[in-house]
């Protein structure tokens, strides 16, 4: 069971900006925690800021001419925002991009592979991790040998994900893990990224879209708004907020919202006056 109050944190974010091209401000002062052991969520509408901050902390903001200008950014208590993405694999963290990014004209098998190039402990260890995937995934095990741009959506985020664990992470960044995918399909892989964190001991910090799955799954939960968290707390705690219920779960106390009638009451928002 995850006790966040006798866990460390693995990654700790404090009080960044981030500038893209030297002039557009997309992250704000954003501070936020990811402790050992656990699922944190990072939730927002679109150009909330999510995916920015996933990308300073792996590092692949450079390749988009964006840079961390303020704060500082920390993993194991080491300062890492000057590292390559490499390097930040070989620590133990690596991003699961938005839109899976599947090498298309290799199989499922070959792109898993691709995940344990880095690695140093051997064939078989190797081998054997690739049939923990398969054990989570039994789709891919059965798609292994079909090429990646021919198997349908959720079988690519599976694929994604699968490859990620090859690099025998301890943190996986996950960045919009449900988009365009069947609610269904939503529920099997935060199932199973449930149960990844669960028995094999990965933490996550995930970017979403979907509140209502994210903090069902959640143990702690970050809202952002236009670059900055304007809220935070136990996922419980922020599923039972009005606030919340009514501005990203379409609830209030008169029952469910429309999205146009919730996109009118943003402006009232109590933490943002």
């Amino acid at each position: 069971m995850f006790d966040s109050e006798k866990t460390d944190n693995l990654l700790e974010i404090n009080n960044i900006e981030v500038i893209y091209n030297h002039v557009i401000l997309v992250l704000k002062g954003v501070s936020l925690n990811v402790p050992k052991g656990g699922i944190t969520a990072l939730l927002g509408g679109n150009g909330a800021g999510k995916t920015t901050t996933l990308k300073a902390v792996s590092n692949l903001l450079h390749s988009e001419r964006g840079e961390v200008t303020k704060g500082s950014i920390s993993y194991r208590g080491n300062l890492v925002e000057g590292l390559d993405p490499a390097e930040m694999v070989k620590r133990g963290v690596i991003q699961v991009m938005e839109g899976r990014h599947c090498f298309e004209h290799l199989t499922i098998e070959e792109n898993l592979m691709t995940g344990a190039y880095t690695r140093k402990d051997g064939r078989s260890a190797v081998e054997a991790d690739l049939e923990m995937v398969y054990n989570y995934f039994p789709r891919l095990k059965e798609r292994r040998r079909s090429q990646a741009g021919y198997t349908s959506g959720g079988e690519q985020q599976m694929c994604a994900i699968g490859r990620a664990l090859m690099s025998k992470p301890e943190t996986i960044l996950l960045d919009e893990p449900s988009m365009g995918l069947a609610p269904q399909l939503v529920e099997e892989i935060f199932g199973i990224v449930k149960g990844l964190n669960e028995t094999e001991g990965v933490s996550f910090l995930l970017a979403e879209q979907n509140t209502n799955v994210a903090l069902r799954f959640a143990h702690y939960g970050y809202i952002l708004e236009s670059g900055r968290v304007v809220m935070d707390g136990p996922a419980d705690e922020l599923r039972e907020n009005p606030d919340v219920k009514e501005f990203y779960l379409g609830m209030s106390e008169e029952g469910r919202k429309s999205f146009r009638n919730v996109r009118s009451y943003r402006r009232r928002k109590r933490w943002l006056s």
